[in-house]
């Protein structure tokens, strides 16, 4: 456990350090869009006018890395006795965190909404995925066995365990894209999840350590390990990244949190929980989804007033920091109770 928090604080520390030296050098660079504001979809009740804030300058995007240098620096330092999982977890949320700069880096250099063409993000992202997924099926400490955290024991799903990791990879980070725009919300969510994760892992190497295997154990810790230099960098970036926004974490954090969510439920075999535990990301992407699948009534409306649907929150008339809230609560609730299974 000293571990674990000398991990996490030193992955806050960084994010902290880093934070006044890197916004000014963002800040320089053409910001790739306004903050975004949620745009109707549809046409809105006509309601009394109510006098609106004036729109918040444009912050600068990029911030992501400097999640990812925290995390790369405090896992190297911290993880290295359980290093079979924690080095591939790290490698994979570095190898996106890369795609996501790029992506960042060509939008703010030409100052249009895109950057990476959409098919080659996909590819990559899918490329990651299969590499990822490959990998754990043939890492004898995982295998293509699933955890059942309901009765304790092992579902093995064979084969059929490739593509359900590549399913996971793949959706969990669009779906972490798909939940960043909101000051704080994916850097909130993510941080609850990664704290909850510490204690998944701690109970699943205590238990591994008291059946003798300790070389499974050892490596569990060191995925807690992973787990909390992924939550001190998350803290630390909501310093800069709360309401008001000072810095977003565009693309770089965005696909750098979303594959350490993923590597999270994969190294720890609990794929089936992430949907509960990561209900949030998933009611993210499940509203793209079923917004794009929706048909516009006669009278124009849709099913959500604008997706994802913390935006459809927006409309309402939510203001952003209760949402944010909002979204930290209930994903502390879900993981509570997936936690008491561990426990038992």
């Amino acid at each position: 456990m000293f571990q674990i928090i000398l991990t996490a604080l030193t992955a806050f520390v960084i994010v902290w350090l880093l934070g006044p030296l890197l916004i000014p050098v963002l800040q320089r660079l053409k910001p790739a869009r306004p903050e975004r504001e949620a745009e109707p979809e549809q046409p809105a009740p006509q309601k009394k006018k109510q006098p609106q804030p004036p729109p918040k300058p444009p912050v600068p995007t990029m911030g992501g890395v400097m999640a990812l240098a925290a995390v790369t620096v405090a896992t190297l330092i911290f993880g290295l006795d359980g290093m079979e999982f924690a080095l591939p977890a790290l490698v994979c949320v570095l190898a996106l965190g890369v795609l996501g700069f790029i992506d960042d880096f060509m939008r703010a250099k030409s100052g249009e909404p895109t950057g990476l063409p959409d098919y080659q993000k996909l590819l990559a992202e899918l490329v990651i995925a299969i590499i990822v997924a490959v990998w754990a099926y043939r890492s004898p400490l995982i295998g293509s066995s699933l955890h059942l955290p309901f009765s304790g024991k092992e579902w093995d799903i064979g084969v059929w365990y490739v593509p359900l990791v590549i399913f996971v990879v793949f959706t969990q980070i669009n779906a972490a894209q798909f939940t960043d725009g909101m000051d704080g919300l994916l850097t909130s969510v993510t941080m609850v999840y990664a704290l909850f994760m510490i204690a998944i892992l701690a109970a699943m190497a205590r238990i591994a350590n008291q059946n003798g295997e300790l070389l499974l154990g050892e490596n569990l810790t060191g995925t807690a390990v992973f787990s909390a230099a992924v939550a001190g960098a998350s803290v630390g970036f909501l310093c800069f990244n709360a309401y008001p926004a000072r810095v977003q974490a565009g693309s770089s954090g965005s696909l750098a949190f979303g594959g350490a969510v993923a590597m999270l439920a994969i190294l720890s075999r609990s794929i089936l929980i992430l949907p509960v535990m990561g209900f949030c990301f998933a009611a993210s992407l499940g509203s793209v989804i079923l917004q794009a699948l929706s048909r516009r009534r006669e009278d124009g409306k849709r099913l959500f007033r604008a997706v994802p649907i913390h935006r459809h929150f927006e409309l309402m008339g939510h203001p952003a920091p209760k949402i944010v809230s909002m979204y930290a609560i209930v994903t502390a609730a879900l993981c509570a109770a997936c936690l008491l299974f561990y426990l038992r």
